[in-house]
């Protein structure tokens, strides 16, 4: 029997993940605090039988060269990630609904009972994007001047997501009793105090609510770095992948897969999800024409500065038609260290102008563009070489490009045997196919593994 793949729909803008979307014309710029934008987009993926609907985010906006900014309103305007999740968990009945909260800049306790609040609110659908933020507007909102280090934001991120997972253990599967006979509303037996003494935390209590339908709400993370993939090897069950290539994809699926037999893990509990960005057309140049036509609505502002972004470096001021002068290069990332790097090699590689470097640019995945047989392709061959176990669906304009993916290429997808005509389960983890955690005694729910 063919593998079959699992597919996420990433939402990191409302209007569509590239800097021009909200100027596409079938684009409404105006949607981004509307529910029922979100709502048509959950049903969309769910009618298309996504496994997960997942909302990123950074908690900042910029305040700083607001110039470019204006003209790429990149994470500005938007709404929090568990709140609009949870208003989706009432308008979706089987969809998987995730969600970005920053281990640098919240609590574990607090992050934990939201989580656990939207799993049970969804019938066991929710998921957590763990991050450990990488820019400093968000770190000033915070009261602070600069990010802490890369390796020591990974170290508080390690040690947070085991107290969050201790506080979700907080009750056994069977602790709520409701008997009215005895008078006994729950087992005293079945509550387990947690008390993490840490380097980051110190913490004594346990949650205020049941345990959830999934045990745990699902553990995503997308850390590109050895310590961000030792990270992921040893607590994510869902990896965010961004590798330009289905060969580099495969080097890097193998690597993380590897490093999970030393924390006693089966590499099937981890689900890895390659960044997918597609255009849809009736063939590949009817959708190169819709990828040229977006690119041309890219302002030179804006171009300079997503670059610079990512280079950290200020490149306001260069010429658009000469190379980047080698000496207003970092020699290192403090931030995405994958993005970074993915712009140094095109650079050592080509010498592009910076105009043809920010034309060609596009933070991570090249976007696959052609027919929906093309697209199915390209899915089809990453998923038979082992370079991943499904995607994360990214689409330049929204809704179009998902109702186009959804009505066109789902249906090749699921001719060809490779994703599913109908969900299997009602739960997150039973679409993707990983085990329900057992509670503190060692006990499962009836059905589960």
């Amino acid at each position: 029997m063919a593998k079959t793949m699992s597919l996420a729909l990433l939402v990191d803008q409302a209007v569509g993940n590239h800097p021009a979307a909200w100027l596409h014309p079938d684009s409404q710029p105006q949607c981004s605090t509307d529910i029922s934008h979100y709502t048509k987009l959950a049903r969309l993926a769910e009618q298309g039988r996504f496994d997960l609907f997942f909302v990123a985010d950074t908690p900042a906006v910029r305040t700083e060269n607001l110039r470019a900014w204006s003209r790429f309103p990149f994470y500005t305007n938007t709404i929090e990630p568990v709140t609009l999740l949870t208003a989706l968990a009432g308008a979706t009945s089987r969809i998987g609904l995730g969600g970005t909260v920053s281990t640098s800049f919240s609590e574990p306790y607090n992050v934990a009972r939201q989580f656990a609040s939207l799993d049970h609110l969804s019938g066991g659908r929710a998921a957590w994007n763990v991050v450990t933020s990488a820019n400093d507007y968000a770190a000033r909102n915070f009261g602070h001047t600069t990010l802490p280090p890369h390796d020591q934001r990974y170290q508080r991120a390690g040690e947070y997501v085991d107290v969050v997972r201790k506080l979700w253990d907080s009750w056994d599967e069977d602790a709520f009793v409701y008997d009215r006979e005895s008078g006994r509303y729950f087992d005293p037996d079945g509550l387990h105090i947690v008390d993490h003494k840490g380097t980051f935390f110190n913490v004594y209590g346990a949650l205020n609510i049941a345990r959830t339908p999934q045990g745990h709400p699902v553990i995503i993370q997308a850390g590109a770095s050895d310590v961000g993939r030792e990270l992921a090897a040893r607590t994510a069950e869902v990896v965010f992948a961004s590798d330009s290539s289905a060969e580099s994809a495969k080097k890097g699926y193998d690597d993380l897969k590897g490093r999970m037999a030393k924390y006693g893990r089966d590499p099937a509990s981890l689900r890895i999800l390659a960044g997918m960005p597609v255009i849809v057309g009736r063939s590949q140049a009817d959708a190169e024409e819709k990828h040229q036509r977006l690119q041309e609505m890219v302002h030179p502002d804006v171009g300079r500065f997503r670059l610079g972004t990512d280079l950290e470096a200020d490149l306001s001021d260069l010429p658009l038609d000469e190379p980047i002068p080698p000496d207003r290069l970092p020699k290192n990332a403090n931030l995405h260290k994958a993005f970074f790097d993915g712009i140094m090699k095109i650079i050592r590689e080509e010498n592009p102008t910076l105009r043809q470097l920010y034309l060609r640019y596009e933070r991570g995945r090249k976007t696959i563009k052609g027919s929906p047989s093309d697209i199915a392709d390209v899915m089809e061959h990453w998923l038979t070489i082992g370079a991943c176990d499904g995607f994360m669906m990214q689409f330049h304009w929204l809704p179009g490009g998902l109702e186009d993916f959804v009505t066109q290429v789902v249906p090749e997808l699921q001719r060809r045997s490779l994703f599913r005509r109908d969900y299997r389960g009602a739960t997150l983890r039973e679409h993707l196919g990983l085990p329900h955690p057992a509670d503190a005694k060692g006990a499962n729910r009836p059905g589960t593994r």
